[in-house]
């Protein structure tokens, strides 16, 4: 296995590793345990979810592999903070979401070549890209990974 080829495949396994690690989670929470807060004052488990959606949309976007499939959680799930007041959809309309969203992701991950991983991202100019070639596609599944590992122990709390 060329080098490349193995680094990609080690962050893939990472990030379906992750994946499976918050579908058990979600297995285990109650829809009523996603509706409770973190902590006092700390988001909901509503709202760390419809998030986590949003920013995975948005990672279609920055590796070109086409558009959001869910644009209007931009903004009750990334734009704005969680308040129970502001309108979402229901926390099994989300659950349907992130199943479906893991599924397409890792659909379009599997079309790519691993050379096709260390291409810029969407986010960055061609000149940028030349000064920092860290700034590639692979890069944002190391960044999204660490951070749905981040509110996969957040929501741990929740059990």
């Amino acid at each position: 296995m060329e080098q490349t080829e193995l680094i990609v495949k080690m962050v893939k396994d990472r990030w379906i590793a992750s994946l499976k690690s918050c579908d058990h989670l979600l297995s285990i929470l109650s829809d009523e345990d996603l509706l409770r807060e973190i902590a006092p004052s700390k988001n909901r488990g509503i709202y760390l979810l419809g998030h986590l959606i949003a920013v995975h949309d948005d990672m279609i976007r920055l590796l070109d592999m086409g558009e959001k499939q869910y644009p209007s959680l931009y903004e009750p799930f990334l734009k704005l903070p969680d308040h129970p007041d502001t309108p979402m959809p229901s926390v099994s309309e989300l659950r349907t979401f992130w199943s479906e969203q893991c599924n397409v992701l890792n659909q379009k991950f599997e079309g790519l070549k691993p050379e096709q991983w260390l291409e810029k991202h969407t986010a960055v100019s061609d000149e940028d890209f030349v000064k920092d070639p860290s700034r590639n596609k692979l890069n944002i599944i190391i960044t999204r990974t660490s951070h749905l590992q981040y509110h996969i122990g957040q929501m741990v709390l929740l059990k």
